[in-house]
């Protein structure tokens, strides 16, 4: 995959959780719902068609506020790879502000344990900076850490 910095922001950890299990919970609505944003706000609502195209949905409610996430899947290899963006909803309807593409990448690194990738692909310098901005790394890594603890209790 082709990085690029001016655009991009990635984070990479070594995940002491299977990627199986990482893939799990990061496409299962049950599971998105208790890491994907950081504590104490939170996921209330998530839909999810895993297809090329099909919906992934969220809503999350941060400091009182509802907030309303539509987005589909461009790319789904199972347990290694799944990009999502909030560039068009389901059916391919353009959204009328856009903010970025997510990119997953899973590897095994070693037993149990697997190297994830995410990036946050966005559409100018200027929205890279304003998401790293808002706290990418912090917010990413929270959620990480999140994911982990979650996981590690299935």
């Amino acid at each position: 995959m082709n990085f690029d910095p001016k655009t991009d922001l990635k984070l990479e950890k070594i995940l002491e959780v299977p990627r199986s299990l990482i893939w799990q919970c990061w496409t299962t609505p049950r599971h998105i719902k208790n890491f994907f944003v950081p504590r104490p706000h939170k996921v209330t609502e998530c839909e999810i068609n895993l297809t090329p195209g099909g919906r992934f949905n969220t809503t999350f409610e941060v400091d009182g506020k509802v907030m309303n996430n539509n987005g589909v899947y461009l790319e789904i290899i199972e347990n290694e790879k799944l990009v999502f963006t909030d560039a068009f909803s389901e059916g391919w309807k353009p959204s009328e502000n856009p903010f970025m593409t997510a990119i997953l990448l899973l590897e095994d690194a070693g037993e149990n344990s697997t190297k994830y990738t995410a990036v946050a692909r966005h559409r100018s310098a200027e929205s890279r900076q304003a998401h790293e901005d808002m706290g990418f790394y912090v917010g990413w890594g929270i959620v990480t850490d999140q994911l982990v603890e979650y996981a590690k209790k299935l």
